[in-house]
């Protein structure tokens, strides 16, 4: 006859026997976390790879006194229109120009197209894709994309 294997017993699995993992072996202790973790994990890098994180992240730093900050302002400019399909490069090979001498309800912003570095065709020309009128204190963006010259609502 065979006794019961116990972890006093030194023979199968050795058990926690205090805490919060008691009756649990190590294996089981792992498994647990793995079964945890990897779906989170996975998880985590579909949204940031869709791009939700990022629009998460700016709706929920961009406040309405950002409006007056130009980092801050180009930042969520810069999600806005990539998000919106205004163009189909990535984030980090658009240029923003800010117009300095514009007066707060009518600031002028520049999108450029960067060709440089690891953006596409890199002959380090800065080809302008369209232009953005921000009114800061009405909080409003327009553009004049497909139509240069005639301002429209942002999409």
């Amino acid at each position: 006859m065979t006794s019961p294997v116990t972890p006093e017993s030194g023979k199968g699995p050795r058990r926690f026997t205090s805490g919060p993992f008691k009756g649990r072996s190590l294996k089981q202790h792992i498994l647990r976390r793995l079964i945890l973790v990897l779906p989170l994990s996975l998880l985590m890098i579909v949204l940031a790879k869709s791009g939700f994180m990022d629009r998460l992240v700016d709706q929920y730093t961009f406040k309405p006194a950002s409006w007056f900050d130009d980092t801050a302002l180009v930042r969520h400019l810069r999600q806005t229109i990539t998000h919106n399909g205004m163009t189909g490069d990535r984030p980090d090979c658009l240029l923003f120009i800010v117009n300095g001498n514009s007066p707060p309800t009518a600031t002028m912003i520049d999108v450029m197209e960067k060709h440089s570095g690891n953006c596409p065709n890199p002959d380090t020309s800065l080809p302008k894709l369209f232009s953005l009128r921000v009114d800061r204190v009405a909080a409003r963006v327009e553009t004049d994309q497909g139509t240069p010259g005639e301002f429209h609502r942002l999409p």
